[in-house]
């Protein structure tokens, strides 16, 4: 995929989930999200991004195996593409949030946003760590969960038997998908030291710093919530 496809792709992508977002608003919303009509778009665009991307990821390496076996040159259009569209959604999710919410409440998710997009940048004009950046969208599959809970919250589902068992699901696939993932590209970076080179090992290794500490916090965030404090309304994520 040559840079003018990756930027074609990209900006379609930025494009779709825009419209996606702007074509919510035609949809039914929950009397109790309607207070919070922006952020009621904003966690169901998410929802739908993770939902793409945790599947496409998944079929990634079902369809390609032998990218399992080289995370750094193999690759497959319909991986590279995928990095492409994530590239996308970040993209417009971050000026969604600059525009619309204080950035004392969304500097963290800008921040996260700006590192994502930084590395899968590079992943994508390059055509190297593709494999790579498709094991850390492996992570979207629990954000499918995260942000089922957040519209759950959002639409006066909170403590109803669909948030209990959402909340079981999303601390499960957590741990296996999101903290184990990361720990798992960690181990990788530092086992592949020598065959990256200083400017994608530091971008890297800074990229899983921040998001590592970002997790942990995180999971105990929704530990506190869902599990103990029962009952009450935890502090809010996004």
């Amino acid at each position: 995929m040559e840079l003018s496809s990756v930027i074609l792709t990209t900006g379609c992508s930025v494009g779709f989930f825009k419209l996606a977002n702007t074509g919510m608003k035609s949809l039914p919303t929950p009397e109790a999200a309607r207070k919070g009509a922006w952020k009621w778009r904003n966690i169901s665009t998410s929802f739908l991004h993770s939902l793409i991307t945790g599947v496409w990821a998944v079929l990634c390496f079902y369809l390609h195996p032998h990218m399992a076996e080289d995370l750094i040159s193999t690759h497959s259009v319909f991986s590279h593409a995928l990095v492409s569209v994530s590239i996308g959604y970040f993209i417009h999710d971050f000026f969604d949030l600059l525009l619309n919410q204080k950035f004392s409440s969304s500097w963290e998710l800008l921040f996260h946003h700006s590192v994502v997009i930084s590395c899968f940048g590079l992943s994508a004009v390059t055509r190297r760590y593709v494999g790579f950046a498709v094991v850390a969208l492996l992570v979207e599959i629990n954000s499918i969960f995260l942000h089922l809970r957040q519209v759950l919250r959002l639409a006066g589902g909170a403590g109803g038997t669909a948030y209990r068992v959402n909340s079981l699901v999303n601390l499960a696939t957590y741990v296996v998908f999101r903290i184990s993932t990361l720990a798992w590209m960690t181990r990788w970076l530092v086992l592949n030291r020598e065959r990256v080179p200083l400017a994608a090992y530091t971008l890297g290794s800074v990229g899983m710093a921040i998001m590592t500490v970002m997790n942990i916090v995180l999971f105990c965030r929704l530990l506190r919530s869902d599990f103990l404090q029962t009952g009450r309304d935890g502090r809010k994520e996004k």
